[in-house]
């Protein structure tokens, strides 16, 4: 009858080239099965830990050969004999749900990670690993962002709790906090999908329109409430638009060409598009500034409003359906049947209280820069950073550059 213990290797130290060969060698020369294995390296220091079941008594020359090798490599070793019991209810417990909660703010200190790890705590949640996603800073420059990624297991009965209060401490601590189940669709998104006015470009297009037409203080009302919830999307829309009766076609160009574009959408747009994923603009605004930032950034899909204009000059009237928020779900939908993937596998990103729909039946619905109606109704929101930092969300972490950025998820 065989004979099989089971043992914990902790290893500290110095990282250096060769540990991990040299003391996996001395397992494989014995047989020994690796149950587990894990490394993490901070500042060239190395924690490794290894578990191995070993057969017929041989644990005591694997012991023996591994501490004399980790003396020549200067290195601290520690044995821990496990039970079968003790093994089992460690596998027991891996086998609870996974989750991943991203940290993001301009400047994170340890008093915010901390209250981040309290809310874990009261819901039983233990955290397995933690990575640094954006670019360590050299002291003598100063970071305009920090991002941690924290792997986390345990069994969650109410999400929405635990995200409402995770949301609420963000608020708090001026800093984002994003918690997505652990799954493949988080690691296989496809397609994101972003509203345009507020969301893309830091105005509201129609505002801008209204200013030209003379009537930008009766139409800001208008879209305020409208953006607020307060007042339907549908209603608001027709209003507006007819109160821009007669404006000359040649102002959206000039307008067009002096869009602000919000912050860290260059660089967003660029990571995508190598990345392979698809992109869409689904806005309640219009079709020619959609298509102006297609032009420019290399959108796939454009589904915005288009305005009627005869002889030049604006009706005061529209083309077609009104892309309210129901309709942008319903394009959110359709994309995700042409492009063949889950609705899962779909990122939504928007401000306003139209976007919800389409925030809450995407994959992953993220609240941007969002008025606090809008955070509290979404799942996710990112207030403290640019467009860009959806990237973490996604799993992207900051290359040395600072520039580029590679998927880690």
């Amino acid at each position: 009858m065989q004979n099989s213990e089971i043992i914990l290797v902790n290893i500290t130290g110095v990282d250096k080239p060769g540990i991990t060969t040299a003391l996996t060698h001395i397992l494989g020369k014995y047989n020994a099965e690796i149950l587990d294995i894990g490394q993490a390296n901070i500042h060239h220091s190395l924690s490794l830990a290894i578990i191995f079941k070993s057969e017929n008594g041989s644990s005591g020359d694997i012991l023996k050969e591994m501490l004399f090798k980790a003396n020549s490599l200067n290195v601290n070793i520690r044995f821990s004999p496990l039970t079968t019991e003790d093994y089992t209810h460690w596998v027991q417990v891996q086998g609870k749900n996974r989750f991943i909660i991203h940290i993001l703010g301009k400047e994170l200190g340890a008093n915010q990670i901390s209250e981040v790890a309290n809310i874990l705590v009261e819901f039983n949640l233990n955290i397995e690993r933690i990575i640094r996603l954006t670019q360590r800073i050299p002291l003598n420059k100063k970071t305009n962002r920090t991002c941690f990624e924290l792997a986390v297991r345990g069994n969650i009965t109410d999400v929405k709790e635990i995200q409402n209060r995770l949301l609420a401490l963000s608020s708090q601590l001026n800093i984002d906090i994003a918690l997505q189940e652990e799954n493949g669709y988080r690691r296989m998104r496809r397609l994101i999908c972003f509203d345009m006015d507020s969301t893309l470009i830091q105005t509201e297009v129609i505002d801008e329109l209204a200013d030209r037409a003379g009537v930008g203080e009766e139409v800001r009302a208008i879209t305020e409430s409208a953006m607020n919830g307060e007042i339907d999307f549908t209603e608001s829309f027709k209003r507006r638009i007819k109160l821009l009766k007669g404006l000359d076609e040649s102002v959206l160009k000039e307008i067009a060409e002096k869009l602000p574009i919000t912050e860290g959408l260059e660089r967003l747009m660029k990571i995508l598009k190598k990345s392979g994923y698809k992109t869409a603009i689904i806005s309640g605004g219009f079709t020619y500034f959609g298509e102006y930032l297609k032009r420019r950034f290399g959108f796939d899909y454009v589904f915005a409003n288009k305005l009627e204009i005869i002889d030049g000059k604006l009706t005061g009237n529209y083309l077609d359906d009104i892309v309210d928020g129901n309709k942008k779900a319903e394009y959110l939908r359709l994309l995700a049947k042409l492009e063949n993937i889950d609705i899962q596998q779909t990122v939504a990103v928007g401000d306003g209280a139209n976007d919800l729909p389409m925030l809450s039946i995407a994959g992953l619905g993220v609240a941007f820069h969002a008025k606090p109606k809008v955070k509290e109704s979404a799942n996710h929101s990112l207030s403290t950073v640019g467009l860009d930092g959806i990237l973490y969300f996604l799993g992207f972490k900051d290359s040395a550059e600072n520039t580029e950025m590679m998927n880690i998820s």
